[in-house]
Parts: C-alpha cells; structure tokens; sequence
C-alpha cells in the first residue's frame, strides 16, 4: 500500500511540474501587422509580443538573419541584405527565464523585374547533336557542357565554325550539367549524381572531384572571379568555395511577388547572374548579393530560327564575351549558337 501511495505521489508531481513549466509558444507569439508573413524589401510593419497568459515580461528583442531589429514606435523595418524565406526570432525574458520565439515569413523585391529582348549579332554554326548544359568563354575559347547519359562530354569549341576542338567523355552513367572556368580550373556538375568534377582548362584532363553538400543536385555554375556560384533546381544559388569546393551561402531568387525556383543554366557579369529559365524560352537577371530578380529577358522566336527536328529541345546555355559585350546563346540539340545584345523594352 505505501509503494502504491509513493507511485501515485511521484506521478502527481510529475504532473504539476509539467504543468507549471509551459513551453515558451504557450506563452508567447509574434504578432505582425495585419497577420501577414509575406513583404517587400524596406517594409515597415508593426510588430508585438502576444502574450498569451499576461506572464510577466523584463525584456524582449527581435532579430532576423542574426542580425538585430529595431523596434522604433512599435515598428521595425525589414530590411535584409539576401531575400527570400526568413525566420524572424524574439528573445523574451521572464521571471528568470529567457526564451526563443520564431516566425517564419518572406520578403520580396521592392520592383516588378524590367523586361528585355534581344538583337541577334550573328549566328554561327553549332553542333546539332548536342544537349548543351553548360556555356562559357575563356581566353577566347569557347567551352560547352553537354548532357544525357550516353552522350554527356566537356568540350572547347571554335564558335566560329562550331568545330569541337577537344572533348573529353563523361562516365556513360553521369548526366553533364553547368560549368565554370575559374584560374584554368573547369568545374563541371552532373545532375543527379551529387558529383562534380575538376578539369584543367588548357589540357581537358581530370584533376579532381568533388561532392555537393546541402544543395540538392548539380544545375547550372558561373564565377565572380573569386566565388563559384552554383543553381540546384530550387529557389537557392549557393556560394562556393573554389577551393575547398565547400557551399558558403546562398541567395534566394525573388521577384517582387514570390520566390522563384526555376533558375537553371548560370553567368555572370558586372554583379548580376544571368540565369537561364528552366523549360522557358527566358533568361533572368538576378542581383548577386541580394537575390532579386530585376530583369527577365524574352527569347520567344529565337528557337523557330533553327532546325526544326524530332530531338529539338529548350533554350538553354549562355556564355558572356567580354571583348566583344555581347552574349552568345543556344539550345538543346540547336544547329545555332547566337550572338545578341540584350536590349530593355
């Protein structure tokens, strides 16, 4: 009888220590004008602590990205430095207690993205069997990535005269996405292999490999001449490191009514990644550091200007020519490759 009282003794304890120990989302919430989770870059938006059982509270403070927020006559100003999904976090102190809260919300573009088109230069001759992925100039060199299992290769072309050069073969299992060159380094992805590949820029021979971290598979790859960026078929462009090949970051791209996830093939010029859309005959202009979209370019009515096959596929590869400010763009299995000036509408 009393093992029986102690059991039932210990069990209410337990009870009542449960009880008088809520969780902190029982006390707390983050309370946001009018209920939204959804603003644009440099929003002002009223904000408060929902205290749902009148706990006595010492202090409170909000941060986002780590970052310190304000609160100036009951509002903050949401102003980060990368868009897209965020976690806003209240620090709210109590009695001698100190919690956590979170609230998961988005900010946008300020700006609806510019839109573009484009002036065809020249065109050139381009191999038709070719599932281009990748597309870049270096040294005056054009190099191409290519896909399909069976068919993927890394090669430098005469974009002249189309002539492949020199081209070295994927493993028939891997499929060949995007690439950059970065201090005589080719980087090339492959898409669902979690495998990427290190060639030498002047020989085409293999020096390494590497393998992705957090980011899902193998896209599209472009360089600021010190970070590698990286797409994965998500929202996120990740940042590497060129060395260690290490994911550092990410953007997120937005426009200024969602976050986008179709960035595919990438370039990149003067602070902005110009980016392929996946399955569209578009390309985005995508600030670096922020990850706004702030220009689409219209390709429609470039792919009507070749061949017209069984096997023809999207728009897709871009590569940037320095010396000569103008962009050369192609297509899965195209007999084109395409000199352009963007031009805003």
């Amino acid at each position: 009888m009393r093992i029986l009282s102690f059991i039932l003794s210990l069990f209410f304890l337990v009870v009542a220590s449960c009880s008088s120990s809520s969780k902190a989302t029982d006390l707390f919430g983050i309370q946001l004008e009018g209920n939204q989770k959804t603003f644009t870059k440099g929003a002002q938006v009223g904000i408060a602590l929902n205290n749902k059982k009148d706990t006595e509270v010492t202090s409170i403070s909000y941060s986002l990205d780590g970052e310190s927020l304000p609160v100036t006559n009951g509002k903050v100003v949401f102003n980060p430095k990368k868009l897209g999904s965020k976690v806003l976090k209240a620090t709210v102190s109590y009695g001698d207690k100190t919690a956590e809260i979170t609230k998961d919300i988005k900010i946008l573009a300020e700006d609806a993205p510019d839109i573009y088109t484009y002036e065809v230069i020249n065109t050139f001759p381009h191999d038709i069997k070719a599932f281009t992925q990748g597309l870049e100039f270096y040294d005056g060199v054009l190099y191409e990535s290519t896909g399909i299992k069976g068919e993927s290769s890394l090669r430098k072309v005469n974009f002249e005269t189309g002539e492949i050069l020199q081209e070295v073969a994927l493993d028939d299992t891997l499929f060949g996405e995007g690439i950059t060159i970065l201090n005589n380094k080719v980087y090339l992805l492959t898409w669902q292999s979690g495998l990427g590949f290190v060639y030498d820029a002047t020989s085409l021979e293999k020096t390494g490999s590497f393998t992705y971290g957090n980011s899902k598979e193998g896209w599209g790859l472009c360089n600021d001449g010190t970070s590698i960026y990286k797409s994965d078929g998500t929202e996120k462009i990740w940042k590497l490191n060129p060395d260690s090949l290490t994911e550092k970051e990410y953007i997120q791209t937005v426009t200024n009514r969602s976050v986008f996830n179709k960035t595919n093939e990438l370039e990149y010029v003067d602070g902005k990644i110009y980016a392929n859309v996946w399955q569209k005959p578009s390309m985005m202009i995508i600030d670096a550091n922020s990850g706004a979209i702030e220009g689409v370019i219209n390709f429609s009515g470039l792919k009507n200007r070749v061949k017209q096959h069984s096997k023809l596929d999207v728009l897709n590869g871009v590569a940037y020519h320095p010396e000569r400010g103008t962009f050369f763009v192609t297509g899965k299995r195209w007999n084109k490759l395409f000199e352009v000036k963007i031009k805003k509408k």
